[in-house]
């Protein structure tokens, strides 16, 4: 379980230090651009990011650099999003970061977590599960999911539970893997059960 801690410690210092280096020479979005091109994404998302169905991830709030990242990935076929298909081909890379500096400046809505599985989901979140060696939520989103904006960590609170938990069962399929080379998420997600997840997901969408 050191062993875990320590190593999952030298991946975030590694990356929230390359992503402080770049961070001043990244593009600056401009949000009232990218409000002008997010019609159509408020199908699924919602005009001020906030997704009307757990179907798809509300993105109000979200850190920019996050959102770039899931964007550029969709758009190349790293990440596969099968209902954005072909919806990011005539972007370029500083449409993207006016779409993400739009989303990142819209509040985001909380939802509240099913109180049967608070318990076992804030154990979870903030303990990790000692008897897998699956460090704590925390480590990379923050005690109050509000992520690591520098590091690209993304915010989760107030996420839709269905959205969460069919992300962590994609990474603990392989279904999804565009976490990096640390495979941080894939890592994660491998052990937890179904249950586990569930309740995780249901802390996450009341966390405040």
């Amino acid at each position: 379980m050191f062993r875990l801690l320590v190593g999952i410690s030298k991946v975030i210092l590694s990356v929230s230090a390359m992503a402080l280096l770049s961070f001043g020479v990244m593009a600056q979005g401009d949000p009232i651009k990218g409000k002008a091109m997010s019609v159509v994404c408020a199908v699924c998302h919602g005009q001020d990011g906030n997704s009307p169905a757990g179907a798809f991830p509300s993105i109000a709030g979200q850190n920019s650099r996050y959102l770039v990242k899931q964007m550029q990935e969709i758009k190349s076929g790293v990440r596969s999003a099968p209902l954005m298909t072909g919806l990011l081909d005539n972007l370029s890379d500083q449409d993207l970061q006016d779409v993400a500096a739009y989303y990142e400046g819209q509040a985001s809505k909380l939802g509240v977590a099913k109180a049967d599985l608070v318990e076992l989901g804030e154990t979870i979140y903030r303990a990790g599960v000692k008897r897998k060696s699956i460090a704590a939520c925390t480590a990379c989103h923050s005690p109050l999911g509000q992520g690591n904006a520098p590091a690209g960590f993304p915010t989760l609170a107030g996420q839709w539970p269905e959205y969460t938990e069919a992300q962590l069962k994609a990474f603990r399929s392989g279904e999804r893997e565009n976490d990096g080379d640390s495979k941080m998420m894939r890592i994660t997600a491998m052990d937890l059960s179904d249950d586990e997840i569930a309740a995780v997901s249901s802390y996450i969408y009341g966390l405040h």
